[in-house]
Formats: structure tokens, C-alpha cells, sequence
């Protein structure tokens, strides 16, 4: 095990990417960087870590902030959850710990959003503090190396992973260490085609020396996912379109969209499209023509996003089954926070 640990650190310090987050000990920007890394490749993460800290330099100025402002910093990095969960955990730190994080695991698991991983993430890379970290590239990692052949996403099995890494953890430098294996499991040891011929831990793993290593770790056989058709409408009145904000809670939480829902199995698209737009906001609109539509994948379903250009008709719009609506004109479209899905249908109105 000290073979595989020293040839790790010695590989990382010769090949570790430059990353803005590698450069800071501030316990608030590590969480900001490892909470947008949840879900996300570095790529993108980078882009929109430098624009977040840019926006939100401190934890005081996140938590000083509207959710709103937050949600159209966070816009197209998908999994709003995120964004509002930083928010609300930002308020609590700045209301009962100062301003500051606390180094205490299970007073870091108390605030929202922040798992086991996080945790791990924050004390040993920020505080360093001898924590592990398990993600799904140290997951892949050590299923190869030590040829775990059960599905490691599978609780006693994730949990001797974890028994693993605080006996590979080196005392003292378990903020390095876990960082090596993430840099490892994303940049060498990867899915599909790992690049074992450039491996520092080659000659250790079990894996490729049974060549196996492109058969691990062993995963839970995918279900097909559902797909759902959608009918939205591009609402005018006047010059101004009727936008509507999701409730905070759920997916999409507290984003804006154009108003629409889902097609039961009876209905034309343009009934579905009258009967929610009723449901959610209580008005009366005529349906004209269909302006595009928009295919869509989140990560448990599928959507058809159908988007019909409509004229207000009568009633004033209510929160039904939104939090909030607004009649804007087409440049104002900007200024709020909308889905990827929705963006589609905004490009087509230019």
C-alpha cells in the first residue's frame, strides 16, 4: 500500500492540472468549486467556478444575494439544487458560524447539500484534516486496483471502499492524496478506454494484470428511462411575453420558463397546452402555431418540449402552479434564470 500511495503523489505532483481551486485554502471557494464538480466535468466547472467567485467572492456576499441573482450566475450548469442548496447553506454560516465554515463533520453535514463526499472534500483539502474522499473516480480507481467485482455504488460494498482509503490515507497529506486519486481516476484511469500504459499504479493494479480493467467497476443494469411530451407556450400580449418561476422546491426549483406541462394520453398538444396554463396560472389563451421543438434529457427522464407561439386572451395571470410570472419583453428574456431546454426555444424567437 506505501508503494501505491508514493507512486501516486510522485505522479501527481509531475502531472496535476492547473485548476483555479488548486490555488486557494479558502474552505468557502473549495466548496464552492467541489459542490459544482458534483455532476459536472472540469471543463465547464472551471468556467463557471471563476464567473461564480467573480459574482460571489465570499460567503457574506453569497448569502447577501437573491436566490434569483444566484440561480442566473449558476444558469446552464443544470442541477439547480446545487445553486440553492450553496444559497441557503451560505445564509446559515453567515448567521450561526460567522462567516466561516466549520471544520466539525457533522456540523458541516447539518447544512444543506453537503454529503459525506463534500465533507471529505472541504476538511481534508481545505483544513487539512485526514478525511477520505469517495467519488465515482476514486470508486473506478480503487475497483481496480484492488478488483472489488461487486457493484460499488451497493452500501457494505461502499463502505469498504471507505475502509480502504483511511488505510491508504497518509497522515498529514490526505488533502493531496485525495486529490491524486480524483486527478487519476479523470485524466488516466477512465471509463471506458483507461489509459493504463501511462498508469503510475500499473504494476499494482490487480485489474489490468487479469485484464479486467475495462470490466470494472461493475454497475447496476440501466432501466429505460421515461419520456415525457411537453407543450409550452410562447404567450404574447402586446409586445411583452409571459414568463412564470417554478416553485423553490423540485427540479428546476425557482427557475423561469416559458408556462406549459405535461400531454395526458387523451389530449392533442394544443389541449394540454390551454388546460396547464389554465392549471398554473388561470388565464385563457389561443393557441396560433407551432414555433419548434425541443428535445431534452435530464438524468432519470426524457422530454419532448413542443412550443406553440399563443396570444393572451383574458384573465390576469395568477400563481396557481408557479411561484411568480411576469410580462417582459423579448430583450428582458436575459435577465432571468431559464432551463436549457427553454434557452432552445428563446433561440428560435430570434
Amino acid at each position: 500500500m506505501k508503494r501505491f500511495v508514493q507512486n501516486l503523489l510522485n505522479w501527481y505532483e509531475a502531472n496535476r492540472r492547473t485548476l483555479p481551486w488548486r490555488k486557494t485554502k479558502d474552505s468557502y471557494r473549495i466548496w464552492v468549486a467541489e459542490t459544482m464538480l458534483q455532476q459536472t466535468r472540469v471543463a465547464a466547472a472551471k468556467r463557471y467556478y471563476e464567473r461564480f467567485i467573480e459574482e460571489f467572492p465570499t460567503v457574506e456576499s453569497l448569502a447577501q444575494a437573491s436566490l434569483d441573482r444566484v440561480l442566473k450566475v449558476w444558469e446552464g450548469l443544470g442541477y439547480y439544487a446545487r445553486a440553492r442548496n450553496l444559497h441557503c447553506a451560505a445564509q446559515i454560516v453567515t448567521q450561526e458560524h460567522n462567516g466561516v465554515l466549520p471544520k466539525d463533520k457533522r456540523e458541516l453535514l447539518s447544512l444543506p447539500g453537503i454529503g459525506r463526499y463534500t465533507v471529505g472534500a472541504i476538511l481534508s483539502i481545505a483544513f487539512g484534516q485526514d478525511e477520505p474522499v469517495l467519488d465515482g473516480n476514486i470508486r473506478r480507481v480503487l475497483c481496480r486496483v484492488f478488483h472489488v467485482t461487486e457493484n460499488p455504488r451497493l452500501r457494505r460494498v461502499e463502505r469498504r471502499l471507505e475502509l480502504l482509503l483511511v488505510r491508504l490515507l497518509p497522515k498529514g497529506h490526505a488533502g493531496t492524496f485525495n486529490q491524486a486519486l480524483m486527478e487519476l481516476g479523470a485524466t488516466i484511469c477512465t471509463p471506458r478506454v483507461p489509459r493504463c500504459a501511462v498508469c503510475p499504479v500499473e504494476e499494482l493494479c490487480v485489474a489490468k494484470r487479469l485484464g479486467v480493467q475495462s470490466e470494472l467497476p461493475v454497475s447496476a443494469p440501466r432501466r429505460a428511462l421515461p419520456h415525457h411530451e411537453v407543450a409550452v407556450g410562447v404567450i404574447w400580449k402586446g409586445d411583452r411575453l409571459l414568463v412564470a418561476q417554478r416553485p423553490p422546491e423540485g427540479l428546476l426549483g425557482g427557475l423561469w420558463e416559458f408556462p406549459g406541462g405535461k400531454r395526458k394520453p387523451d389530449e392533442t398538444l394544443e389541449e394540454c397546452l390551454l388546460r396547464e396554463v389554465h392549471e398554473e396560472l388561470g388565464i385563457i389563451i389561443h393557441v396560433k402555431r407551432h414555433l419548434t421543438t425541443v428535445q431534452h434529457g435530464y438524468s432519470h427522464f426524457r422530454v419532448t418540449l413542443h412550443a406553440f407561439e399563443c396570444n393572451w386572451r383574458r384573465g390576469k395571470p395568477q400563481t396557481l402552479g408557479c411561484s411568480d410570472w411576469a410580462w417582459v419583453r423579448i430583450n428582458q428574456l436575459g435577465h432571468y434564470a431559464f432551463p436549457r431546454a427553454n434557452q432552445k426555444i428563446m433561440e428560435a424567437l430570434t
